[in-house]
């Protein structure tokens, strides 16, 4: 929940918005560049408001139905820049799927294990290709360049290791 409410709140903090351009801000801009995965954006913000973290407005235009804007409170700027200050120091070692693969890779038929690595390095080397087009294709100045050239530097070191593993074998 801490990751939908930095998100959410994260969001707010740029201004108001409907629940629609919630959705759309984070199936546009934020999933091409972070795994995200939000199956409802309305539960997180019910409870969130509950929390006194946000609050919501109902508006209607003419005969159109009615659409809910929600803003971020002061005790939700708060909790928003706690969950900023602490993101920036917190360093998880992550985990890798491939790190399991070469603690068995002795057990492994070497030539065969050789192919597979050969077929990580292609998957790895088209990740960056649409990665760096993705980046090439935003404003120097947007948030989401800063973490394009984050993951390329993952993906770069990704690379290395894996050829320094294939000439290993």
């Amino acid at each position: 929940m801490i990751e939908n409410e930095f998100l959410f709140l994260g969001l707010l903090a740029g201004g108001p918005k409907h629940g629609y351009d919630i959705k759309r801000q984070i199936e546009k801009e934020l999933v091409p560049a972070i795994s995200l995965q939000i199956k409802s954006i309305y539960y997180p913000l019910k409870k969130m408001e509950d929390a006194g973290l946000i609050e919501k407005e109902v508006g209607r235009k003419g005969r159109f139905p009615e659409k809910y804007v929600y803003r971020i409170t002061p005790k939700g700027k708060k909790r928003f820049d706690e969950l900023i200050g602490n993101s920036f120091v917190s360093v998880e070692r992550p985990f890798f799927q491939i790190d399991l693969s070469l603690y068995f890779l002795p057990l492994t038929d070497q030539a065969w294990a050789k192919k597979r690595l050969k077929a990580r390095l292609a998957l790895l080397k088209r990740i960056h290709r649409e990665l760096l087009a993705l980046k090439n294709n935003l404003s120097r100045t947007k948030p989401l360049g800063l973490i394009l050239t984050h993951n390329l530097d993952l993906v770069e070191a990704e690379i290395a290791s894996t050829v320094k593993v294939m000439t290993q074998l």
